[in-house]
């Protein structure tokens, strides 16, 4: 018999987003200067922060390279940044490498076929409700919720909650 997805949320120490159509809902607005510009959900922000605040690991594999998003999540306390990653895969070798992190402690959340490979090792691969059919083949969970809509924040909380750091983390400050 399948497990279930509730079974994994315990041994997860580190999180790993997409951004576009993860922590955003896929969508770019286009300024008459060529800006590419996004917009995130403050409920995934406050969540990010809550889980660094709790020891979590937390790392952005993205392809995109656009540097405002960069310091939103840097200004989450996000250090863990790849920005231009077309290979998600490497980028995710080369952070559990730096950090001695077994795959097997990973959530991973993406929507679209880039991030599959990466998904195929982590000890938790989830998505979006809107992410692709082919990504959705491969996760343990798929959460009820869009990307940019509080996906992010849906499975932090579930594992914060089991692991029971998730209501007594009201130092996290603002997001």
């Amino acid at each position: 018999m399948e497990k279930s997805y509730k079974e994994y949320l315990s041994n997860i120490t580190t999180f790993v987003f997409d951004v576009d159509g993860v922590l955003t809902d896929g969508t770019v607005m286009i300024t008459t200067d060529g800006e590419l510009l996004r917009k995130m959900n403050i409920k995934d922000g406050y969540a990010l922060k809550v889980a660094i605040s709790k020891g979590y690991n937390v790392c952005i594999i993205t392809g995109g390279t656009n540097e405002g998003v960069k310091k939103r999540l840097q200004g989450l306390g996000i250090t863990d940044i790849y920005l231009g990653a077309h290979h998600k895969i490497d980028a995710l070798d080369e952070y559990l490498d730096i950090y001695g992190i077994d795959a097997k402690a990973v959530l991973y959340m993406g929507d679209d076929i880039p991030d599959i490979p990466p998904m195929q090792i982590v000890g938790m691969a989830t998505c979006p409700q809107n992410a692709t059919p082919e990504v959705k083949t491969n996760c343990h969970y798929i959460s009820p919720i869009n990307g940019g809509a509080g996906c992010v924040r849906d499975v932090i909380e579930q594992v914060l909650k089991v692991r029971g750091d998730w209501m007594n983390h009201f130092s996290a400050a603002n997001d």
